[in-house]
């Protein structure tokens, strides 16, 4: 058996990816992808690898709070990290915090830290991320997971209706079948209406259709707009309120007859207790940089199984394929996942820290990963290459 291993450095690497195109939803127009990502060095020299993106509309957070973050909180809760085996280094994991000692949430920063430590341990003591699972005790996750059914979601953003249906077409000749339209702009019953048609007799045969407001709305703005649009083939609406207004959506639903799903609204598990408790959503939209890693996102999976919600997993614009490994790894291990976002590797970003990127196939199929932690040989230079105000590393 492996020795006890401290973590003997982490090195915190702030990115900057252009993207192919600029990426537009009701809340932020984005061009370039800002993740951070940790790097964990133990003691023996094993490195594991975290990444998060931080999004002020979703967790509060943002890039350079995560580094200061990372520097201080969690540097401390490291430093009597010394496992013995990979199940004692769950034990210590699991406990890190998502909210700081004055209760604002950290979740973002969390998840950098818990991913890079689960790729770490995993390579150091010979165990797959899949036996995290066992671990929680949560009775029906585990491998095989969703991989063998579901499949990668496009993304529709933009606000001409013309563009629209190139983006569409596009993606159908690549064999996509599951959409999602960005929607909050004044011209959103043209920009559906161009989507319908581009999708045609498949949509709610072969196809299917999402919206998502990102919170734009207010509830009389959401009545008229949802009011306004043929929702019969929509699968559903996802954060069509701000987070501030959950107690209107069960107001909304009683209105409209829509189908909703949590987005910003979902951080933490409190929050997910209270949307149930609310009637405020159909659908959970998890994804692991927002919810605080790994292990707090296959919670929800198993709370969402438990009170008849239905899971996705989404993702955040300009990730690298730390984090779609890391995605995959949920996919693995996380039944019923019923879309997936993410894993656009160079369809979307310039650039990245692998020399293969973790991206879907043909059809949005999901491609198995091999070896242990996330499956990934990052390489360094390609790290510096993308951190242009330098890596801070912080020995403990």
């Amino acid at each position: 058996m492996p020795p006890r291993s401290q973590v003997h450095c982490l090195r915190i690497y702030p990115l900057a990816i252009p993207l192919r195109r600029p990426f537009e939803h009701a809340a932020h127009t984005r061009q370039a992808a800002d993740p951070v990502v940790v790097e964990a060095e133990l003691a023996d020299g094993t490195l594991g690898y975290g990444e998060t993106l931080a999004r002020p509309y979703v967790t509060g957070e943002t890039p350079e709070g995560v580094v200061r973050t990372l520097r201080t909180l969690f540097v401390d809760r490291l430093i009597d990290l010394r496992p013995a085996s990979f199940p004692e280094a769950l034990e210590q994991i699991d406990p890190l915090p998502d909210k700081d000692d004055a209760g604002t949430v950290i979740a973002a920063a969390r998840a950098a830290v818990e991913l890079a430590l689960l790729d770490a341990y995993s390579r150091h003591f010979l165990r797959p991320i899949s036996e995290a699972t066992g671990w929680l005790g949560l009775p029906g996750l585990g491998p095989p997971g969703s991989t063998a059914r579901v499949r990668y979601s496009g993304i529709l953003s933009g606000q001409r209706p013309a563009g629209l249906k190139r983006q569409v077409r596009m993606m159908r000749w690549y064999g996509l079948r599951d959409f999602k339209l960005k929607v909050g702009y004044d011209n959103d019953a043209p920009r559906v209406e161009a989507v319908r048609r581009a999708l045609g007799r498949s949509l709610g045969r072969t196809t299917t259709l999402r919206l998502d407001a990102n919170g734009a709305w207010t509830l009389d703005q959401a009545i008229a707009r949802l009011s306004a649009l043929p929702l019969d083939d929509i699968v559903c609406v996802e954060q069509p309120l701000d987070r501030s207004s959950d107690e209107y959506m069960a107001q909304l639903r009683r209105t409209v007859p829509v189908v909703l799903m949590a987005d910003e609204s979902l951080v933490t598990m409190d929050d997910a207790h209270r949307l149930a408790g609310l009637g405020a959503a159909d659908w959970l939209n998890i994804r692991l940089s927002k919810n605080g890693g790994l292990l707090p996102a296959l919670r929800l999976v198993h709370f969402a199984r438990q009170n008849n919600l239905r899971c996705q997993l989404g993702c955040m614009v300009g990730e690298t394929s730390i984090l779609s490994a890391a995605g995959r790894r949920f996919l693995e291990n996380a039944p019923d996942i019923r879309f997936a976002e993410g894993s656009y590797g160079r369809f979307l970003a310039t650039g990245d820290v692998v020399d293969r990127p973790v991206q879907f196939g043909c059809g949005g199929r999901p491609k198995p990963l091999p070896g242990l932690g996330w499956g990934l040989d990052v390489r360094l230079q390609l790290l510096n290459q993308h951190t242009p105000a330098g890596c801070t590393e912080v020995r403990l």
